[in-house]
């Protein structure tokens, strides 16, 4: 069993930065492909960037290209997603998740370890 906690999270304006943070609580973190996924009110949740086990295979939905960046450090079982230009259309609820395959491929909400969320409030 793995327990992810999601950090970072608040209220910005319009053009500002936040960094979201997720703790894993395991050892074998480096096995895991992990990805940060959206919700906002009264939508879907959503794909939003994912990451390979050492870092080298990215993906973004389209619309945080350039502007959000998706990076992990093993050593602290960690994933971060700096999240930069912020528009209120990211007004979301953000979580972080794991799954033990080994490669990307196509990144949907069948992941094996959910956080609870961090809420992003995004003012115009």
């Amino acid at each position: 069993q793995v327990q992810l906690v999601e950090t970072g999270g608040g209220l910005v304006q319009a053009g500002d930065s936040l960094r979201l943070s997720c703790a894993a609580s395991t050892r074998t973190f480096s096995r895991y492909i992990m990805g940060w996924f959206r919700q906002a009110p009264g939508k879907e949740r959503e794909f939003v960037a994912a990451i390979s086990r050492g870092g080298s295979s990215i993906l973004y939905t389209d619309s945080v290209k350039g502007r959000f960046t998706i990076s992990r450090d093993n050593a602290k079982t960690t994933v971060y997603l700096q999240m930069n230009s912020l528009k209120p259309e990211d007004t979301a609820v953000y979580y972080c998740a794991a799954d033990s395959r080994p490669t990307l491929g196509t990144m949907t909400q069948a992941m094996d370890y959910w956080g609870k969320g961090t809420l992003v409030t995004v003012s115009s």
